[in-house]
């Protein structure tokens, strides 16, 4: 682990090299697992004031089930803030494009200037998740088989992971944290990379 401030950031993070390959896994990030996506608590309340905002861009599945659920919910197994879910399958903002990918409603009103907040950032951040503590941030780097694709499209293209999502990180945590980050994975290649 590497220590900036506060935060413990996975080696991994430095190592692994990944590009999110859609063509190939057309997002099944959003479909897969068995709860939706992490959320924290200011958050809750963002979707909560922007849902009628997104609701034109949502499929009517998706709506069904936020206002069945509500605009959030809650992880039954560890009591995290979560989207829902459309009969327990994929996140209730997702829409599919003309060739079955998968897209985030709410981003799509981002970019149409509907709403001011892209998405949620355990989204954007993704294959980084983050892990709060009492006295520390953890960020590790998440392994899932349905990313293999991203995996092998970062080593053709040799994009370490931390450098893919460098705008997520800077949404996340600004700018001086990425660039101490940036020069934390110079150094960290420079002493280690060779292995």
């Amino acid at each position: 682990m590497v220590q900036i401030g506060d935060k413990l950031i996975s080696e991994d993070i430095f190592s692994e090299e990944f590009v999110c390959n859609l063509t190939k896994c057309k997002g099944a990030c959003c479909v897969e697992g068995d709860v939706g996506a992490p959320l924290d608590r200011e958050e809750t309340r963002i979707l909560e004031e922007i849902f009628d905002k997104v609701k034109p861009y949502l499929r009517p599945e998706g709506v069904k089930a936020l206002e069945e659920q509500g605009t959030w919910t809650v992880d039954p197994m560890d009591g995290d803030f979560v989207t829902p879910m459309v009969n327990g399958e994929e996140c209730a903002y997702v829409i599919f494009d003309e060739k079955g990918i998968t897209k985030c409603g709410i981003e799509k009103a981002y970019e149409d200037g509907a709403v001011d907040w892209q998405k949620p950032i355990s989204c954007h951040l993704y294959p980084i998740r983050v892990s709060e503590y009492s006295t520390f941030t953890a960020l590790n780097y998440h392994e899932w088989p349905i990313c293999n694709d991203a995996c092998v499209l970062g080593k053709e293209l040799q994009v370490p992971v931390y450098k893919f999502l460098k705008g997520p990180i800077i949404r996340k945590y600004g700018e001086e944290f990425y660039s101490i980050l940036s020069d934390a994975a110079d150094e960290w290649k420079k002493e280690f990379g060779s292995r």
